[in-house]
């Protein structure tokens, strides 16, 4: 049950998406008996995603999806307040494509940017980690060319209101990374080019995103960071928001209470709500 002031989920996943078979109105459903009052669907789109090894393609049936929420949002209201968004999988050589999708497909509220590939693969996949040759890669190699790869998209693709689990790629990797691996081993690499990845967002006017999904995912930090939050704080960043990054109906709103207790703490009054790509800001 969410028993906390955040009560929309802006990071959520149908059977829209390629990697879920959750039935969508099973979804809202459990967001409604969840206690959450509005959520946004942001299904997977994710142009050029790699095909091996998963053989999944993520190209989103974008016009069904549009139709079907468009019906759904009118169907659900008063009671429930139903946005409709989309996760665009974002890298470099897919910005101009991504551009060109948003001037097709105007009808979202919210658009979550987001990274899910790096070096041609998903670090989801331990491949991502080995060469050619079956010896290992060096984690940090991986680490940093993903950073690097966030940086080029927030330059050279807007349409978007929400940077997605900016540090996604330590989920993944030879070893399990807690927090303190993180601080002690990572960091210090990352930090000065996620100075300027932070910096970029807030001078364009977008934002980052808090998601629960690393919690059940077996992390023991949430997407971003802390230090990371923190910095994205202390730089003026404002524009924030939840998201349990949930393929079924167990996670809606997961852990909200600690996101929310997150945020406080690291000095943030309020959050975000969109609509019409617009930010709606909610006090905490």
């Amino acid at each position: 049950m969410n028993n906390t002031s955040i009560f929309a989920d802006f990071h959520l996943h149908s059977a829209y998406s390629a990697d879920c078979e959750t039935d969508l109105r099973e979804l809202i459903s459990s967001c409604r008996e969840l206690g959450l009052k509005m959520i946004c669907l942001t299904d997977h789109n994710d142009f050029e995603f790699p095909d091996v090894p998963s053989h999944i393609r993520f190209d989103l049936d974008t016009e069904n999806y549009l139709k079907e929420l468009k019906s759904l949002r009118e169907e659900l209201k008063p009671d429930f307040d139903l946005r409709i968004g989309i996760e665009q999988g974002v890298m470099p050589s897919t910005c101009d494509k991504l551009n060109d999708f948003s001037k097709r497909y105007p009808g979202f509220d919210f658009i979550i940017c987001s990274s899910h590939v790096v070096k041609e693969q998903d670090p989801y996949y331990p491949e991502t980690f080995i060469s050619p040759d079956g010896s290992r890669i060096d984690p940090k190699i991986i680490y940093n060319a993903y950073f690097e790869d966030i940086l080029y998209n927030v330059q050279h693709f807007h349409d978007y209101n929400v940077y997605g689990h900016l540090d996604y790629v330590f989920r993944y990797g030879p070893r399990k990374i807690n927090s303190e691996i993180f601080v002690n081993e990572y960091y210090d690499d990352i930090k000065d080019i996620v100075h300027e990845i932070l910096k970029t967002i807030i001078e364009d006017g977008k934002g980052i995103e808090i998601n629960t999904g690393s919690l059940y995912r077996g992390m023991d930090f949430m997407h971003p960071h802390e230090l990371i939050l923190k910095m994205y704080k202390e730089l003026g960043g404002e524009i924030l928001t939840f998201g349990s990054d949930a393929h079924d109906t167990v996670h809606p709103g997961y852990a909200f209470d600690k996101a929310r207790e997150f945020a406080l703490e690291t000095g943030f009054k309020a959050f975000c709500t969109f609509k019409d790509m617009k930010p709606e800001f909610h006090d905490l």
